[in-house]
C-alpha cells in the first residue's frame, strides 16, 4: 500500500489519503467525531436523527436529487452513526468523485432541516425504533447496556429513547449539526484512484470557506467499576430464549485491546471490526464446540467493539430447545477458566490470530473498506492504529492471552441478560 498523506487545513479539517490505482474508483468519507456518546438525557438519538436529516437536501442539492445524482453517476452511498461518530461515504468512478466531494462540502454546513421534513422523518424513526423492539435481541441488548452503564453515555442505544424521539424539535436538531458538523470536528478520509497533490488542492479550494466552530463541549461521564455481577431478564414473544453475556473491556487505544481480539478469536471466533467486512466460520473455537457441538446451544458468536471508552465485550447464544442458559453459563464459564489456567498452546494462538489476521485482510481488499479504515482509525485513536493492527497481534504472546482473561472475564465484571419466550407472537407477526 502507499503512504498514507496527512494534512490539517487551517480552519481544522483534517484529510488522510492513500492513493491506490488497483481500480479506477475513489471512496471519499466524512467523519464527524460525534455519536451516542455526546448526547444526554432528553436528547438520546439526535446523532442518527441529524444523519437523516443530511438527506433532506440543500438550496444547492434539494431532497431527491442526491440520490439520483449519485446512482446517474455509477456511484453508491451510505452513513452511519454509531456510539463515537457519525460517517458518510460515496465511493464513485474516479472522474466523477468531484460530485462526492462538493455535496459533503455543501451538506457539512448548507442542509436545511425543513420543519416538515423533521416531523416527517421523526414518524420514520419512531417506526424504525417499533420495528426494533420486536427483536427479542434489540429488547434484550437495550436492557443489557443499561444495566452496564449506569454513569456513561453509552448507557443508550445509537437510535435514542422513544420518550425523546417525541420530545426533540427542529431547533434541537439544528443546534446538534452546527454544534458539531464543523471542519475542525471532522475528518476526510479518500481513498483509490488520483493525484494526491490534485485531490489536496481541490478539497482544500471546496472547504477553504467552511468556518471552523468552538471545541463541542462533550458530556461524557467516566462509568464506575462495576462491584459485583448484574442480571437482567427480558420476556417476551416468540419462542426462542437468548443469552448475552457482557464482560467491561479496555477501549480500543489500551494495549489490552490487542489480546482481547486474539482471545475472541480463541474463544468465539474472529471478529471483523470494519462495516464491510466477510465473516468466517467459528466452527474452530472452544465456545462452538463446547456449546453449539455440545447441543447446549444453537449458535453462539460473540466479539469486542473498538470505541474511545472502555466498552463491552459480549457473547450471543441461543439456547438450545432441550437445554437452558443455566447450562450454557456453566459451559461458558468452564471454557473461561479453562483458559485462565491454562494459557493457549502456541499453535492455537497461532492459527487464532491467523484467522483475525486473514479478517484484516479481506477487509481491506476494496477501496471503500480501505478509506473506512483510515477515519475509523481516527476516530478511536489515530489513522496509525490501523497501521499498527497487525504488528500488534502478531506480538501478542500465550501470557498476554492468559492475563487478559484473567483480568476483564471475571463474574464481577459482567452483566448476564436472558430472553425469556412468553410464546405469544410479536406484533410483526400478528
Amino acid at each position: 500500500m502507499q503512504p498514507v498523506i496527512r494534512h490539517t487545513l487551517p480552519n481544522g479539517l483534517l484529510i488522510l489519503m492513500r492513493e491506490d490505482r488497483s481500480a479506477p474508483i475513489i471512496s471519499h468519507w466524512v467523519w464527524y467525531r460525534v455519536g451516542s456518546r455526546d448526547e444526554v438525557p432528553g436528547k438520546t438519538g439526535i446523532s442518527h436523527w441529524v444523519e437523516h436529516m443530511q438527506f433532506k437536501g440543500t438550496q444547492k442539492y434539494p431532497a431527491g436529487v442526491l440520490d439520483k445524482a449519485v446512482s446517474r453517476e455509477g456511484g453508491f452511498w451510505n452513513a452511519f452513526t454509531f456510539l463515537d461518530w457519525t460517517a458518510y461515504f460515496e465511493t464513485m468512478p474516479a472522474h466523477k468523485i468531484d460530485l462526492a466531494l462538493e455535496l459533503e462540502a455543501d451538506r457539512m454546513e448548507h442542509s436545511l432541516f425543513d420543519p416538515n421534513e423533521v416531523e416527517s422523518e421523526r414518524t420514520v424513526i419512531i417506526s424504525e425504533r417499533q420495528g426494533h423492539e420486536n427483536e427479542p435481541m434489540f429488547r434484550l441488548s437495550e436492557e443489557v447496556r443499561a444495566a452496564a452503564f449506569r454513569v456513561h453515555n453509552y448507557h443508550h442505544e445509537v437510535i435514542g429513547d422513544m420518550a425523546d424521539l417525541h420530545t426533540i424539535q427542529r431547533e434541537d436538531l439544528y443546534q446538534h449539526y452546527r454544534s458539531y458538523y464543523r471542519p475542525n470536528n471532522a475528518v476526510i478520509a479518500v481513498a483509490g484512484d488520483f493525484n494526491p497533490a490534485q485531490m489536496l488542492e481541490r478539497l482544500t479550494q471546496i472547504y477553504a470557506e467552511a468556518s471552523p466552530g468552538t471545541t463541542p463541549v462533550r458530556y461524557v461521564r467516566p462509568e464506575p467499576a462495576q462491584q459485583g455481577e448484574r442480571r437482567v431478564v427480558v420476556e417476551g414473544p416468540g419462542e426462542t430464549t437468548y443469552l448475552q453475556v457482557v464482560y467491561k473491556v479496555p477501549a480500543a487505544s489500551d494495549p489490552d485491546f490487542y489480546p482481547l481480539l486474539v482471545l475472541d478469536s480463541l474463544l468465539s471466533g474472529a471478529t471483523s471490526l470494519d462495516l464491510f467486512g466477510q465473516g468466517i466460520s467459528n466452527k474452530t473455537s472452544r465456545l462452538y464446540r463446547a456449546l453449539v457441538e455440545g447441543e447446549l446451544a444453537v449458535s453462539v458468536h460473540g466479539g469486542p467493539q473498538a470505541t474511545i471508552d472502555p466498552f463491552l465485550y459480549a457473547f450471543v447464544a441461543v439456547v438450545h430447545p432441550q437445554s437452558s442458559a443455566d447450562k450454557i453459563i456453566l459451559a461458558l464459564d468452564d471454557e473461561i477458566a479453562r483458559i485462565q489456567e491454562t494459557p493457549p498452546e502456541p499453535s492455537e494462538l497461532r492459527r487464532s490470530v491467523k484467522q483475525a489476521h486473514a479478517l484484516f485482510a479481506y477487509g481491506n481488499e476494496r477501496i471503500t473498506n480501505q478509506a473506512f479504515w483510515l477515519g475509523f482509525s481516527e476516530m478511536i485513536d489515530d489513522y496509525t492504529w490501523h497501521e499498527r493492527y497487525l504488528a500488534q497481534l502478531e506480538a501478542v504472546t500465550p501470557a498476554d492471552v492468559q492475563r487478559v482473561a484473567q483480568t476483564y472475564l471475571r463474574p464481577q465484571n459482567r452483566v448476564l441478560g436472558l430472553y425469556l419466550p412468553t410464546g405469544e407472537r410479536g406484533e410483526a407477526e400478528a
